[in-house]
């Protein structure tokens, strides 16, 4: 798949991505996109299988994401780097989650 320019979860700023939900996925992050974070795809099927059908918080902040939240779950299995803001709107343009109930929230789909 080739590079994506994407917002972030708040529409704030913009992220690049290579790679799509089964894939690895690097974000490139940042002034002139010059910081780069690679999640497995791996991690984020665990990820998948871990909300399937759920609606949770993305849980976006960088320091204290709420428990129980998308970024907590990234926080404590994958990287301690904030990544929520970025991965979840690749979970949506992919066909893996929608917008939840409200701004802070991801809805899953059934099914991982």
């Amino acid at each position: 798949m080739a590079q994506r320019r994407m917002p972030t979860w708040a529409g704030k700023s913009e992220f690049e991505c290579d790679g799509a939900v089964g894939e690895d996925i690097t974000f490139y992050y940042g002034k002139n996109f010059s910081h780069t974070l690679k999640i497995s795809a791996c991690d984020v099927t665990k990820l998948l299988t871990a909300y399937a059908g759920m609606e949770a918080s993305i849980g976006t902040s960088r320091t204290d994401p709420p428990a129980g939240s998308v970024g907590a779950w990234l926080k404590l299995n994958v990287i301690e780097t904030a990544i929520a803001s970025y991965l979840g709107p690749i979970l949506i343009a992919d066909g893996y989650a929608t917008r939840g109930s409200g701004s802070d929230r991801i809805r899953f789909k059934p099914g991982g």
